[in-house]
């Protein structure tokens, strides 16, 4: 039986409803593995952390475990949650367009394989590309790579190209 799919791309900047997604600071010795979004992915061109949306049904950590090994061929070992992060794309929205769970893994195993995701790279943790990173990040990114966990709210310009306010609770 064929499945059909829709014929457009979802748009990923309105979401019909919150999009539920993880990311995963993979960190050896202060080294941080960064892929860099492939063409024609959402985010692309820019440096991030291996994540991606949490499938129904599944608890964020599964989603971390099984987004790293599909995007970097690492087995998280240990997780410890960082955070949270709150994205609006638009000014008069009530409802955040993307709910992102952040954890860090300095546990881990297996060979680093790049996927059709995006390139990777490792970067210390005091050189890290933030001028080819989301405005957001270099707000609460310090806080994670110091162990100190937060709730971040960003709200970026309808197009995602400029960070328009912020707001960072220390947990």
């Amino acid at each position: 039986m064929a499945t059909s799919f829709p014929s457009t791309k979802p748009d990923w900047l309105n979401p019909p409803k919150t999009v539920q997604a993880v990311l995963c600071y993979l960190d050896k010795n202060n080294q941080y593995l960064l892929l860099l979004k492939s063409k024609g992915k959402f985010g692309e061109g820019f440096w991030n952390a291996p994540g991606g949306k949490i499938e129904p049904k599944e608890k964020p950590e599964e989603a971390v475990k099984r987004e790293v090994l599909e995007e970097t061929g690492l087995r998280v070992l240990e997780l410890i949650k960082a955070g949270s992060l709150k994205f609006f794309f638009g000014k008069s929205k009530q409802i955040p367009d993307w709910f992102v769970n952040v954890f860090v893994c300095s546990k881990f195993e297996g060979e680093v394989n790049e996927s059709h995701e995006g390139k990777l790279q490792w970067f210390n943790k005091n050189a890290l590309p933030y001028d080819e990173m989301w405005a957001d990040d270099r707000h609460w990114l310090p806080l994670l790579i110091e162990g100190i966990k937060f709730d971040g709210m960003f709200i970026f310009s309808e197009d995602s190209k400029e960070l328009l306010k912020s707001s960072i609770t220390l947990l």
